[in-house]
């Protein structure tokens, strides 16, 4: 039986126009891919960046879930669940 992740009711935005990891700049580092949480909208840098302030962020905040914003990407990941629940294209979420 394929598990469903219980969180997308908490999908508050999907894009944003800010395209660095504001915690790497303030600390003058570099990320390798940023990650947008969809609840509160925090871009922050990947797990292969030295700092990994997505998960950092959901550590702190337990939201549980983001998207890559990467051009070409456009998966979502939820940290509670451990999985890929779907995608957002144009915008909006579409389950996988």
């Amino acid at each position: 039986m394929a598990v469903e992740c219980s969180h997308l009711s908490e999908i508050k935005l999907t894009t944003t126009t800010t395209h660095v990891c504001e915690e790497c700049v303030k600390m003058g580092d570099r990320w390798v891919h940023l990650r947008l949480c969809l609840e509160c909208g925090n871009v922050g840098c990947c797990d292969s960046s030295r700092n990994k302030h997505a998960t950092k962020h959901f550590h702190a905040t337990k939201h549980p879930l983001m998207r890559s914003i990467e051009p070409g990407e456009s998966w979502v990941w939820c940290y509670v669940d451990d999985m890929s629940p779907g995608e957002i294209l144009h915008g909006k979420f579409a389950g996988a």
